[in-house]
């Protein structure tokens, strides 16, 4: 986020808006401002102008956009006493984010920046979700989100020559499940042809959002069985179980997420209270997402060793760890979420092997073919080897 900050709100021509809820809105135009002026914003100002006349430019970079940008705090506890407060700014942040980051020279930047920071952390693949929110240019052109797919795989291909080992991205394409079922039928058909056109480089779909105050997939299932009835297959990655209630919609979207054949689960946090879900699943080789951080600071758990996924992990379950949204949570890359997994999660017993099977099964659980598996995997391998060489041999 401080590349965001320090680099991005400083580029030409950069509006911001306050809402009538303290939250900033972002905006990129010339040679007039952004036009129509949101119906909940005060005026369009220029971020260039407004730093002119500011004394202290460094005080509002940090406290005024940057916190803008994350959920990072100094007393937690207090800023966020419950799961609604901190939901409700998680949300605000990806909506402030989404007029800098979608402006087409920022959104190349963007992409090449992100993959350099995994990159640095030693992940060579990635899928990520996205809702691939419309990209625009500074006269206010909106490209389609076929536009914005060759994009990712143009900074990928860039990405990848320039770095060694790189194996390269997949996206899942995604939608809100706060929407009403006609926008997901579009959605979802909007995914099918996206797979349709780009099959190497767009994976599957999902729904993503608050799982405790949207729609269950079951409120979907007309709209997520479109593919099927169309003899289409389009993968699903659904989020399911993300919650610590019990017998909700939310708890439900486990069972559903089995019966959709969803290829992962995003979460599971709930997962262990459903010994048949988990018995079917498991029999299925369903992998659960597991993002530590994300369901710490999301108030699911505050103590790692009582996280859901001990039991999992303990019992030999199949999963993988996901960094979720790390930006916002003030993380860098995999390697916190692996932390806290190897730390909290593992426990005592875990040691050198836990680590490798986590990493493994990233890869085997991944949405890239059986070849492209069996490639990335003796590339992973040989890396590995020379980690615990090194590891034997000790410091220098």
């Amino acid at each position: 986020m401080d590349w965001l900050v320090k680099n991005v709100t400083y580029r030409p021509h950069c509006y911001f808006c306050h809402t009538r809820k303290g939250t900033m809105l972002f905006r990129f135009a010339h040679p007039s401002p952004p036009k129509p002026e949101p119906a909940e914003c005060s005026e369009w100002v220029l971020l260039e102008k407004v730093r002119k006349g500011l004394q202290n430019v460094t005080e509002f970079d940090q406290s005024s956009l940057l916190r803008s940008f994350t959920l990072v705090t100094e007393s937690p506890q207090v800023t966020y006493a419950n799961q609604d407060m901190v939901w409700a700014k998680f949300q605000t942040i990806f909506l402030s984010l989404s007029g800098l980051v979608n402006h087409a020279p920022v959104f190349r930047d963007y992409i090449f920046r992100g993959l350099e920071e995994f990159y640095q952390d030693n992940v060579l693949y990635l899928e990520l979700r996205t809702t691939l929110f419309p990209v625009y240019e500074l006269n206010g052109t909106v490209h389609s989100l076929e536009w914005s797919v060759r994009t990712y795989e143009e900074v990928a291909r860039a990405f990848a020559e320039k770095h060694p080992g790189f194996i390269g991205i997949k996206l899942i394409y995604s939608d809100h499940r706060f929407k009403n079922v006609s926008c997901i039928k579009k959605s979802v058909q909007t995914a099918m042809k996206l797979r349709a056109q780009f099959p190497r480089m767009v994976a599957g779909f999902d729904l993503v959002g608050r799982e405790d105050t949207g729609h269950s997939l079951y409120y979907y299932r007309e709209a997520l069985m479109i593919p099927a009835l169309h003899g289409v297959k389009l993968p699903y990655f659904f989020h399911a179980g993300e919650t610590d209630w019990q017998g909700t919609a939310a708890d439900g979207n486990l069972l559903d997420a089995l019966l959709l054949n969803s290829t992962r689960i995003g979460h599971g946090f709930a997962l262990s209270k459903h010994p048949a879900v988990w018995a079917d699943s498991w029999k299925k080789d369903i992998p659960v997402e597991v993002c530590p951080i994300s369901n710490q600071v999301l108030k699911l758990v505050s103590d790692m060793r009582n996280h859901p996924a001990a039991v999992l992990m303990a019992t030999g379950y199949p999963m993988v760890i996901s960094s979720d949204d790390p930006a916002a949570f003030g993380a860098k890359g995999l390697s916190h979420d692996f932390y806290e997994a190897f730390m909290g999660i593992g426990g005592v017993t875990a040691d050198l092997r836990t680590l490798k099977q986590l990493a493994m099964n990233s890869l085997k659980y991944s949405a890239l073919s059986e070849g492209e598996k069996k490639v990335a995997m003796e590339a992973w391998e040989e890396r590995w080897h020379k980690f615990v060489a090194e590891l034997a041999r000790g410091p220098e």
